[in-house]
This record gives C-alpha cells, structure tokens and sequence, in this order.
C-alpha cells in the first residue's frame, strides 16, 4: 500500500504544535504494517533541513500566481516531497502568521495550492509513484479531498482533524479564486454561514474522517466541543472514527536520551533524582527539603488552561510546591507568568520560548507535569510524561481522558493508576488533585511504584499504526465500490 501525507508542519523539520509530531512520526511507524508513505510538505523559507541533495520531480507554470517545483529527497528517516512555491512559501517566522500575530494575507491561496498538489499527485503520481491514499491533515490540506473528487482519481481519502478549533475560514467570494466546484458551496459541503471553510471541505469531502482520541471523536459530536461543526461530524456517522496518538519511544527514550544529565529506565529509577537536582539548578528554584516539583510545557493559551493554574498559583505557594514552566503564546499569559516568576522566586520559574532540549531535562527531572486543557484532542505532554515517569495530572478530556488512569483508590488497588485527572477544569478541582497528589508523594514506595507503571505503559504507534492501516484498507473498498 503507498499513502501520500499532506500537511503544513512536520517535525523536525516545521513545528507549531503536535501535528507536526504526528506527522513526523506515524508513517515511520507504517513501515511494521507495510505501508510505503511519502510526506508532501511546504518548502518554508526557515525549513530546517538542507534539501540541496533533492532531485526534482515535477514543476507547474502557474499554481496559485507562480511558478512551483516538487523535489523528492529522504531526510530523518523520511521520504519527503517538497512543495517548492516561492511566491506562497518562501517566508521565514511561524508558518502561518507574521511576526504582529495577524495571518498570513494570502493564507488561502498558500493552502489552496498545498491542496491542489497534494490531489494531483494522489490523481497522476509523480515520478513513477502513485498512491492509494491521500492522507491529509487539517485545515490547510482540507481543500485536497474537494479537489481529487473533481479528478479521475483512483486514490482513497482520509482527513484528520487534530483540532477542531481551527476551520481555515475564508470569504465565500474566494470560491472561484481557489477553483473550488459551485456545487460544493451551494451545498454546503465547504460553505460555513457564508465562508469558505477549508476544515470543513475536508470532512465532508473524504472518504474517511479520523480525530486523534476516541474520546475527543465523541466529544465533537456535541456544541461544546465541536466549534459549530457537530452536526457536519454527526452526519459522517461510522465513517469518523478516533484513533489515538502515539509517541516516537526511539526518540523518546530516558535510557538513551543524551540531553539528560543522568539517563535511566523503568528498571532503574533512582538515577532520576539526579536529573532533578541538575534541573532545579538550571532553571534557578532552590534545593532542599523534598517537595514535589510539578512543571508545564506548553503551548500558553486559554485552549490549555493556564490561565486556571495561574489563578491556581497561590494554592501552589501555600502547600509548597515548586513549578517551572516552559511555554510561550497568549502575550498576556506569557507576561502574568513572568511576574508572577519575578514575585515567588523560591516557588516559580519560568522560560518563555520552546527549547527541545530543555523540555527533555524538565520531563526527566520534575516529578508531575500539569496539563488542565480546556479541551484537548489527544496531547502528546502528557505521553512524553509518562514515558519519562513524569506523572501526569491532567483535565479529563479528550485524549488526556483516554491516556492516564487516575490514581483512585480502586486504580491504586488494581496496580493500574498512572497519573490524575482532574474535573471540570477549575481552581479548586486542580488543588484538590494536587493534595491527592502530595498524599501519594508523601508515601515513597507508592510513589516510585506509580512512576513505574507510568513508564511502562505503552505510548508508541504501534497499535494506532494497525488502526490506520485497516481504516487505509477499508477506505480503498469504499472508493472501489463507489467508481465500480
């Protein structure tokens, strides 16, 4: 089976958010299942890889308002197909804002043309490769799945909507601009109250719909989650299923990992108390009597609940308990952590920014890491966490709902428990949750039994790499019965 992924972020070459760590990582975990994917990706002008060695594969005069050159080459274990589109693409800085936070003005027809690609070559191959699905993620290759319906195409479609909240709106009067069928719009298949919707062209458009989480599968279902779109979702019935995110555990691996000061395992974690050490010193919180250290890495955003842990702060202060915070995002989210950073020394520290390295010595020396997303499609902090033994506490939502088992008292009994989960998503159910946690701390054998458990619960691809493969097969069945 040959799949084409088509997105605008991969990792680690582009990285906003967690879709570029899916897509970096779920077609390495396809080759178990025999599955030949190429990844169609935009060639950004600070993409970080040096594609000097790729050869070209096609060009088309006019994509869009200008000229455009697909390169093939393999990188990080990757077979990529780079869309090489200076007048959409060559621009440095975050893929899909300028430096003021506004989006990119022509944002549109930069995705419209990623789309278009992406549907010609699942319609027509390129360079003697043809595939039988086009994979696409998100709004910015919601457009594909519309435009390979208008082409004699034998490829099956998927789309997968890592998060709803974000639609790809555009004005309706765009339609004819982007080439998009009128059918479609007057329909309602992409028109939403009147705008083009990239994000909702996709759902209705492919053949199958995959969300990251069973559980967030269900929540879009219903006004609260579903952004205006739960009714488009409900309508796709059992062709929308929730498949959970994995981790690469290769590249996320505390037995290996050389960015620590002191690698251990499941089998060994004692040593972790030296990573602990090592990063109260780098991050500037004082040693000293054993007090949990919880930590946050994080997109700063309401979608993420910092703003409900930085109310929650003082009652952090109170019980003694130290928080250092990676993260960077909503202005005024960054600025209240800094303060409050400046004012509570002793208890605080924070870093504004993403640092790989450093996030990877917080997840190996901090005991907890707090993720209280107002909603959260799967996440992949927490699998990090429990990967390292960094035990999560958590919103029950979503994904997070679906990964961690929470330490109650029938879970403890059961030696299953691997973290906390906390709801609704508010002040006083985080600390109540921070003083079951400070409980079980107290109890050093539970404790380190928890953290154990946690690091060996499986967060790899493997059984979600199965799941796509048979959604793949059901997918090219679908589309065969249907051109039959």
């Amino acid at each position: 089976m040959r799949v084409l992924f088509a997105a605008a972020e991969c990792e680690p070459f582009i990285k906003t958010g967690g879709l570029a760590d899916v897509v970096g990582a779920l077609p390495k975990a396809l080759v178990s299942q025999g599955i030949d994917t190429r990844v169609l990706l935009p060639a950004y002008g600070n993409l970080n890889l040096d594609w000097s060695s790729f050869k070209t594969i096609a060009t088309f005069d006019d994509i869009f308002g200008g000229a455009v050159t697909l390169r093939s080459g393999q990188a990080d274990g990757l077979s990529l197909i780079l869309l090489d589109a200076p007048h959409l693409f060559a621009r440095t800085g975050n893929p899909y804002v300028r430096e003021d936070g506004t989006d990119w003005p022509d944002n549109a027809l930069r995705f419209a043309g990623l789309s278009w690609i992406a549907a010609h070559i699942a319609a027509n191959g390129v360079d003697g490769w043809a595939p039988d699905i086009l994979h696409v993620h998100d709004w910015h290759t919601g457009l594909a799945p519309v435009y390979l319906n208008t082409m004699k195409a034998n490829a099956a479609s998927v789309m997968t909507i890592h998060n709803i909240a974000y639609q790809g709106l555009f004005p309706g009067i765009m339609r004819t601009t982007l080439g998009l069928p009128k059918t479609g719009f007057a329909d309602g298949h992409y028109n939403h109250y009147g705008q083009v919707s990239f994000l909702k062209a996709g759902i209705t458009g492919a053949g199958r719909v995959t969300t990251v989480s069973p559980a967030y599968a269900d929540e879009l279902k219903g006004p609260n989650f579903g952004m205006g779109l739960d009714d488009v979702v409900i309508a796709r019935g059992s062709d929308m299923v929730g498949i959970l995110n994995g981790i690469d555990i290769t590249a996320w691996d505390p037995a290996t990992d050389t960015a620590l000061v002191a690698p251990y395992s499941a089998a060994k974690t004692s040593t972790r108390v030296k990573n602990k050490t090592a990063l109260l010193n780098e991050v500037g919180l004082p040693r000293g009597k054993d007090k949990p250290l919880l930590c946050v890495i994080s997109r700063m955003t309401p979608q993420k609940g910092l703003d409900v842990l930085l109310d929650a702060l003082p009652g952090l202060i109170e019980r003694d308990v130290r928080l250092a915070v990676l993260g960077s995002g909503d202005r005024d989210l960054e600025e209240a952590y800094t303060r409050a950073a400046t004012a509570h020394p002793k208890h605080i520290s924070v870093r504004i920014g993403y640092d790989a390295a450093l996030a990877r010595r917080i997840h190996a020396g901090a005991d907890a890491i707090v993720v209280p997303s107002r909603f959260e499609p799967c996440g992949l902090t927490q699998l990090c966490g429990l990967r390292y033994g960094t035990i999560p506490l958590v919103a029950r939502t979503g994904g997070l709902a679906d990964t961690i088992i929470d330490a109650n008292p029938a879970a403890l009994a059961a030696n299953c428990a691997t973290g906390f989960q906390f709801h609704p998503t508010t002040v006083p159910a985080l600390l109540s949750t921070v003083d079951r946690m400070l409980g079980l701390y107290a109890d050093k054998k539970a404790w380190r039994r928890l953290v154990v458990r946690a690091m060996r619960h499986p967060v790899s691809w493997d059984e979600s790499a199965s799941a796509y493969a048979s959604l793949y097969d059901q997918a090219i069945q679908d589309r065969q019965a249907n051109t039959a």
